[in-house]
């Protein structure tokens, strides 16, 4: 991808790219940043166990998981061996994971708190060959891939390479290997089909009417399917939808008090449990409100 510096009114110059010299650098730029670039929480930069390092050990709150993060420069690696060695590291070792977040961090994490079915591996680098890419291509397998960028100007490019939508499944590929075939039967990657199988048609209905006018506020809205809900994310999390029998439920992701809602149709959750992001919650069954529900989800963009 090329980037480009508007001159004047109609003159454009390439910006010139500025390689990383270091995958340290890399490694620094995420870490310093993992809140604003993934929504994780950094645990522990250079994180040994079992005579083996890892880069970045992360957590992401929203989903209660660990998240591995590796940096590359070089094009030369199987991320698809590599990946499933640290997640089958993990699974193996739960324990220790624990035990490093919460002396870092102080806090009193449980082994139940985790859900460890949402462990992921991410490669971070400068490019990813072909083979890279296709070998991750399967709609259930744990491994993210992200491209960073450095360009003149001090700016900093970030795409995470998306799965097609007709990626297949690897479960048939691990069948034959009992550690990998292990590893991909506790570790689960939700679809948006997932979400919508065995529900009634007029609910599935109903939230491919609130989806897609979700998608329609801006074009880099993405679809993040989790486990108990679907995510809706631009620069945050917008909000978070559970498919219900005969209709959905809704969560804006506001805190109390910073909603605008003139109808009182949204329910403050704030002091009680519930799944999705943010403090309020409304559970829907029809379209009749949906222009102004848009207007309530369009304060948390």
């Amino acid at each position: 991808m090329n980037l480009y510096n508007l001159k004047s009114k109609d003159t454009i110059s390439i910006l010139k790219e500025k390689p990383f010299k270091l995958e340290k650098e890399i490694q620094a730029l995420f870490e310093s940043n993992l809140d604003a670039l993934m929504n994780l929480q950094l645990v522990k930069s250079e994180f040994s166990i079992k005579n083996k390092r890892i880069d970045t050990l992360a957590y992401d709150k929203q989903s209660n998981a660990f998240i591995i993060i590796e940096y590359k420069r070089s094009k030369n690696i199987s991320v698809v061996d590599q990946g499933f060695t640290y997640l089958s590291l993990m699974l193996e070792n739960k324990a220790d994971f624990i035990v490093e977040y919460n002396e870092t961090l102080k806090e009193n994490l449980k082994r139940t708190d985790v859900d460890w079915s949402q462990t992921r591996v991410v490669f971070v680098s400068t490019i990813f060959t072909d083979n890279q890419r296709t070998a991750t291509n399967f709609k259930d397998i744990a491994i993210e891939l992200w491209e960073v960028k450095r360009y003149e100007n001090n700016l900093i490019s970030i795409n995470q390479i998306r799965k097609s939508k007709s990626a297949e499944s690897i479960k048939p590929i691990t069948a034959s290997n009992k550690e990998l075939e292990n590893i991909t039967k506790e570790i689960k990657v939700y679809s948006e089909e997932g979400h919508t199988l065995n529900k009634s048609d007029s609910a599935v209905e109903l939230y491919e009417s609130f989806r897609d006018a979700i998608l329609n506020f801006k074009e880099d809205i993405e679809i993040i399917p989790r486990k108990k809900r679907i995510a809706f994310k631009g620069n945050r999390i917008i909000c978070d939808i559970l498919i219900q029998k005969s209709g959905i439920k809704l969560w804006v992701n506001l805190k109390s008090g910073e909603l605008d809602d003139p109808k009182n149709l949204m329910r403050d959750v704030s002091n009680i449990g519930h799944w999705g992001n943010g403090d309020y919650e409304l559970v829907i069954k029809n379209t009749n409100d949906l222009e102004y529900i848009m207007s309530l989800i369009k304060q948390a963009i």
